[in-house]
């Protein structure tokens, strides 16, 4: 530092102050007398490789996909928004939102408590949240996060040259003692899951969020992201955190419900953060195109999928499994969505077991930070007449194995 401060003709204060800084936000890491160096790229993929290979034959309940059965018929919709477009071709030039899918957002949005603002639409929720903590955090900062979590934001913060500070997750919601001890850290942002947390299945309640908006309240600054990708596939109400502080987004995304292939969020925002995000899109792909809003505003316009229905598919799958595996001593956590989440001892030799027993589930570190090791199963594929052998399986793999005496 001594040496670079002559050089450069600065007081060695300066330089301290600037390698802290650069420390700070990630750019290099210093190792004793070894010196400081540049860091890598982040890796991009690190959690997507914490991947189960299910062997044909097994039942593969690590994917998180929906069930094909629930989701609507997608060739009548595209029709008719190709129709549209067949009588008034989209160019360049006009509006990058369709008014239908808006009209219909704002309303329901309004409904669920969302505040009042503008709406601008992303290519899904993850699209969403990278816009909006590119909008306004700079590599460094840090991120409050759930965990467990969804490990596709668990890859996205890294990536960013974003730090994560876990906030720990019950079934209904993130703690509030550990979000405003991570606010109190220094963290200047939080993204929640408004319902069908990934992979918990936790959603928040109306008594769990006046106390996130109570914590939020007194950190008026912190950028808060909701996403609330269980649009349509969980039956309890959303109980927004928005307006809670000066900058907020609240992401609703198409792909549980009408299909992962519809790549489609509506962003509604405080007008800075919906501004921002609606800039950097006409610099990099334009626009979401027309074709999906319209097949999106027409499905949900229409009622094409009976939400009640949806979630009780999906309840009737998860419950009796988390009640079987009481009844064997086995805790499981999943109120809302399509996925469980089971403490076990060891996610290696959970996984193993169970693969041998034919059934595929996914590694709980793809989705953890700090928090204890665990499996998620996603209850979309399973019938009725698989929950008592499902639940079987996993009270055997998690059973710590016999001890062995050697003479």
């Amino acid at each position: 530092m001594r040496e670079l401060a002559t050089r450069l003709g600065v007081n060695p204060n300066t330089v301290a102050a600037a390698y802290r800084t650069l420390r700070e936000r990630g750019v290099i890491e210093t190792a004793g007398r070894r010196g400081s160096r540049v860091r890598p790229k982040p890796v991009t993929t690190g959690r997507d490789q914490l991947r189960v290979e299910v062997p044909p034959g097994a039942r593969d309940l690590s994917t998180g996909n929906p069930d094909p059965d629930l989701l609507p018929r997608l060739a009548p919709a595209l029709a008719v928004a190709a129709e549209a477009g067949d009588r008034r071709p989209v160019l360049y030039g006009d509006d990058p939102v369709d008014p239908g899918l808006i009209r219909v957002a704002r309303a329901e949005l309004a409904a669920d408590g969302v505040p009042a603002g503008p709406l601008t639409v992303t290519s899904g929720s993850l699209d969403a949240i990278e816009r909006v903590l590119a909008a306004h955090l700079r590599p460094g900062d840090a991120v409050a996060v759930e965990d467990p979590g969804w490990g596709s934001v668990l890859d996205l913060l890294p990536a960013l040259g974003l730090r994560t500070v876990p906030v720990g997750v019950d079934d209904d919601g993130p703690s509030p003692e550990d979000l405003a001890r991570a606010l109190a850290g220094g963290a200047r942002a939080v993204i929640v899951t408004a319902r069908a947390q990934n992979p918990t299945g936790a959603a928040v309640t109306a008594a769990r969020a006046r106390a996130l908006r109570a914590v939020l309240r007194a950190h008026p600054n912190t950028l808060l992201i909701e996403d609330d990708h269980g649009h349509g596939i969980v039956d309890l109400p959303p109980h927004p955190l928005a307006g809670a502080t000066r900058h907020w987004a609240f992401a609703r995304s198409a792909a549980k419900t009408y299909g992962p292939d519809l790549r489609l969020a509506v962003l509604a925002g405080d007008p800075v953060t919906v501004d921002r995000v609606r800039g950097r899109l006409r610099l990099g792909p334009g626009w979401v195109s027309l074709l999906l809003q319209r097949a999106v505003a027409h499905l949900w316009t229409r009622g094409v999928v009976d939400r009640t229905a949806v979630a009780e598919s999906y309840r009737a799958r998860r419950q009796p499994l988390i009640d079987a595996l009481a009844a064997r001593g086995v805790e499981a956590r999943g109120r809302t969505g399509m996925n469980i989440w089971i403490p076990v001892p060891d996610e290696t030799t959970t996984v193993a077991r169970l693969l041998q027993s034919g059934w595929g589930v996914a590694p709980g570190a793809r989705y953890r930070l700090t928090s204890p090791p665990a499996v998620r199963i996603t209850v979309s594929p399973l019938t009725p007449a698989d929950i008592g052998p499902l639940a079987e399986a996993i009270e055997a793999a998690v059973r710590p194995s016999p001890s062995r005496a050697y003479g």
